[in-house]
């Protein structure tokens, strides 16, 4: 097991050189996962949104939709981050009954057998960071149109879901000032990018 300072630094932005970006296979090697990295979190979107006209039971709704939050929440962090993008995370109490957050990242071999491919890495990190954000969206809805009964479905989608964003985020970079320094790189990048580009075209 590896704790938070021997996680692996790896780039949250894809702004890798593009001799290690062409190296990487685009093909998709889990399909399974794939999917129901996607099938989860989409389903109980697609529930809270349509569960007025499927049924008029706030409960079944309620239940149902908690149900496939779960599941989402214990596949994404127990199954398809470990084969997607070899991140995992989780909890432990030692022995003094402190609680310890541990953050790993898969170590890739010399021979890059066990690189996660590009395909895998864009949808899993697609649906990590888009469907939380939905859910965001449909608090202040739930707030602002006086649904009180769905903000605690909604915070449990915002909850589980951001949890987990969290959790790959903190896998990802390291720690919080990891996370600063390298969106500050990453910007620099695309900046010194642009004013090449733009050089360039005024000296043709």
């Amino acid at each position: 097991q590896d704790s938070s300072d021997d996680i692996e630094d790896v780039s949250l932005f894809d702004a890798d050189d593009d001799v290690s970006r062409r190296s990487k296979k685009s093909k998709i090697r889990h399909p399974v996962a794939s999917f129901f990295h996607l099938f989860f979190r989409v389903s109980a979107i697609v529930v809270y949104l349509l569960c007025e006209l499927l049924t008029s039971s706030f409960i079944a709704c309620m239940v149902s939709i908690i149900l496939l939050l779960s599941c989402d929440f214990w596949a994404v962090k127990n199954v398809t981050g470990r084969l997607m993008v070899g991140l995992r995370w989780w909890n432990q109490v030692d022995d003094d009954g402190r609680s310890h957050w541990v953050f790993e990242a898969r170590k890739v071999s010399a021979q890059g057998g066990k690189t996660s491919s590009e395909a895998e890495s864009r949808i899993f990190w697609l649906g990590l960071i888009t469907c939380p954000m939905i859910w965001v969206i449909f608090a202040f809805s739930a707030l602002f149109s006086f649904k009180v009964k769905w903000l605690a479905v909604v915070v449990m989608g915002v909850v589980l879901q951001g949890a987990n964003l969290y959790g790959y985020i903190r896998c990802k970079v390291g720690s919080r000032k990891n996370l600063t320094s390298m969106a500050t790189s990453y910007l620099g990048k695309q900046f010194l990018r642009q004013t090449m580009a733009t050089e360039d075209q005024a000296a043709s």
